[in-house]
């Protein structure tokens, strides 16, 4: 059908205007984004009043659109990082998390086993050494036992040697606490790298236990390693001795820490603490009373709790504040201290005050990580590649426009438009959907402008045939765009499905690409199929030519 009616006409042209309305932001792009920094900070409350005063938020007109398509690591420069995440250690504290309740049950039976004590073992591997041989098998049974209210196939029990009982994960356990584990550790890095007011981080797992970050527009990997390499794991533990021999032995209940001033220097504490990190609500820096950076927390209602019971009934005695098995303050608590807030200490710059408010808001990465590749993407070498992607992208455009219009005319001139008005589409749709343009991307845009014109070819073919043949006009147009419409949804569908592919099983910059190809193919098909047909309507309806010249 060559007429249109007027609601048809519209849903047609409202798409149209909506892309070239949105990719106006983009002939301005350092003008915006400068804008949008600006804009979420404001909204994240992290500029004082001077500095938002001094902004320059003029940049951008508030009631124009401000959505841009944010560039990848490879046009933007930055930092590109792999970490490997220590899975073992999860093994390891879940294992000694089950020592005193199997102690307490094999103290029931202690006429049997004689004594009861943790020896060392390996990462998946709790060892209970009892004193008596014969108590063995009774023991293992009753640890086997009482572990059912743990949940089923959670724990194996075997014996080690004569006298060891060897508890360890089940298979189906560990693959548990891994899953667990790797999505902590992505919720946690993705939640450290947005607090520090970065642009559009790519942060994805690889393989079991592997994460790659990457972070467009920050100065050196190194920068990025000091945001998310540490675990910060806080703990607030009960100080038995604040100058004690770092090579000395203690027992069982206790532990030995160095100091994060003075690595010489060492604490013997309590290894059982009084509260930690993850009770806490909220972490941000600040200056103690001799104006020197520190850090001020808040507890949850238990841990505040427990943090001001301990500080009641401790005062006059240190309290060890422990960052990553390192004591960063010891202060002596000079009186109770209620509703769960207090303040860190230490020999801290601004810049660590702040990096360490940052990383206790964030959360404890659940076990260590490390670090298999990092590397500085320079800002140079992405400006290189934006100006060598400019130059593939007009090039191809404007040899695809000029073939199009020396080879079918006027008809060439209105696949053209629907080729300009495509590109504007892409560039809206993934603005509007946050979307990152690679390299890769790039290659995916060039790949389409091909693409796009290639619907036009094959109605115009059509339209040709069906005129040799002595048919009108009218009825040629038709018959064109309704046999072509099969061979455009076959080439355009399989293609869309090899982009999906790509898109499922790729990483990085795989996914960059089929991302700009996945949403070209849409807006091709709707500007070649859609637009195209409305123009040569509208042309055909009111000029009436006696001849139709393709």
């Amino acid at each position: 059908m060559l007429r249109f009616p007027w609601w048809k006409i519209l849903i047609i042209f409202i798409p149209c205007i909506w892309g070239f309305y949105s990719v106006i932001p983009h002939f301005f792009y350092s003008k915006v984004e400068k804008y949008n920094d600006i804009q979420a900070q404001i909204e994240l409350g992290q500029m004082s009043e001077n500095e938002l005063l001094i902004a320059d938020t003029s940049t951008w007109y508030d009631w124009a659109p401000s959505r841009i398509v944010n560039l990848g690591l490879d046009l933007r420069g930055g930092a590109h990082v792999l970490v490997e995440v220590s899975l073992e250690e999860v093994y390891s504290e879940r294992l000694v998390s089950y020592w005193p309740q199997m102690r307490k049950h094999l103290r029931t039976i202690r006429n049997s086993v004689g004594t009861i004590k943790q020896v060392s073992g390996g990462t998946n591997e709790l060892l209970i050494r009892i004193g008596e041989k014969e108590g063995l098998e009774e023991a293992i049974a009753l640890v086997r036992r009482e572990s059912k209210s743990l949940g089923a196939g959670i724990l194996e029990f075997s014996s080690k040697d004569e006298k060891t009982i060897k508890i360890s994960l089940s298979e189906g356990e560990r693959k548990k606490i891994d899953k667990q584990t790797m999505e902590q550790s992505l919720e946690i890095v993705r939640r450290r790298v947005d607090e520090a007011g970065t642009r559009e981080p790519t942060i994805q797992r690889q393989g079991e236990r592997r994460i790659l970050i990457q972070v467009p527009g920050l100065g050196s990997a190194e920068e990025l390693l000091r945001l998310i390499g540490k675990t910060a794991k806080l703990t607030f533990h009960p100080v038995i001795s604040s100058n004690f021999s770092c090579s000395k032995k203690v027992n069982m209940n206790s532990i030995v820490l160095p100091s994060i001033e003075n690595p010489a220097q060492c604490f013997s504490l309590e290894k059982k603490s009084v509260v930690t990190g993850a009770q806490l609500t909220n972490a941000q820096p600040s200056f103690d009373q001799n104006n020197r950076p520190a850090v001020s927390f808040q507890f949850n209602p238990v841990g505040g709790r427990k943090f001001g019971e301990y500080t009641k009934e401790n005062v006059g005695n240190p309290f060890a504040i422990v960052l990553d098995s390192e004591v960063i303050s010891a202060p002596v608590i000079q009186s109770h201290i209620p509703g769960g807030s207090g303040i860190i200490t230490g020999s801290f710059t601004v810049d660590e005050s702040n990096r360490l408010a940052i990383l206790l808001r964030a959360g404890a990465l659940p076990a260590s990580i490390r670090v298999l590749e990092q590397r500085t993407v320079g800002p140079e070498l992405g400006a290189d590649s934006i100006r060598s992607g400019k130059i593939a992208a007009i090039i191809a455009g404007l040899l695809i426009l000029i073939f199009m219009f020396s080879t079918y005319g006027l008809f060439g001139l209105f696949a053209n438009i629907g080729l300009i008005v495509n590109i504007a589409l892409i560039f809206s749709v993934m603005a509007s959907m946050n979307a990152t343009l690679t390299l890769p991307g790039i290659a995916g845009i060039v790949l389409t402008i091909g693409m796009a014109v290639d619907a036009n070819v094959l109605i115009f073919e059509r339209i040709k045939e069906e005129l040799r043949v002595s048919k009108s006009i009218f009825r040629a147009i038709e018959m064109g765009y309704e046999k072509a419409l099969t061979s455009i949804i076959d080439a355009n569908v399989t293609t869309f499905i090899a982009a999906l592919i790509l898109f499922t099983l790729g990483s990085g910059p795989i996914r960059g690409f089929s991302v700009t190809l996945g949403i070209g193919i849409i807006t091709s098909v709707f500007t070649a199929v859609f637009l195209t047909r409305l123009l040569v309507s509208l042309y055909v309806g009111f000029t009436k030519p006696k001849k139709l010249e393709v």
